[in-house]
């Protein structure tokens, strides 16, 4: 008989991660200045604390840390880009 051991830890780690990625479905709405660095940054740090705030009940959970990471760095992306877009659309004569 072959007897597998850790199963019952990945399923609830997978479990924990669906409903991790579950808190964190939906809208984020942000608003800053795209011309004020510090704007960005707060706009940012704002994003990030939302996103521990809504996976904190999974603290422990390493799928969910590297979610967690992933979405914050993805946001971070798509704030400096719309920051800059906004900068450049301000810079045509249209």
């Amino acid at each position: 008989m072959l007897k597998i051991t850790g199963l019952e830890s990945l399923t609830r780690q997978l479990d924990q991660a669906r409903s991790a990625l579950e808190a964190l479905a939906g809208e984020v709405e942000v608003s800053f200045d795209p011309n004020d660095p510090q704007s960005i940054e707060t706009a940012i740090q704002s994003v990030e604390a939302m996103v521990d705030e809504r996976v904190a009940d999974w603290a422990g959970n390493e799928l969910v840390a590297d979610i967690a990471t992933e979405m914050k760095d993805k946001y971070r992306e798509a704030i400096v880009e719309r920051a800059a877009v906004a900068r450049l659309g301000e810079g045509s004569d249209d």
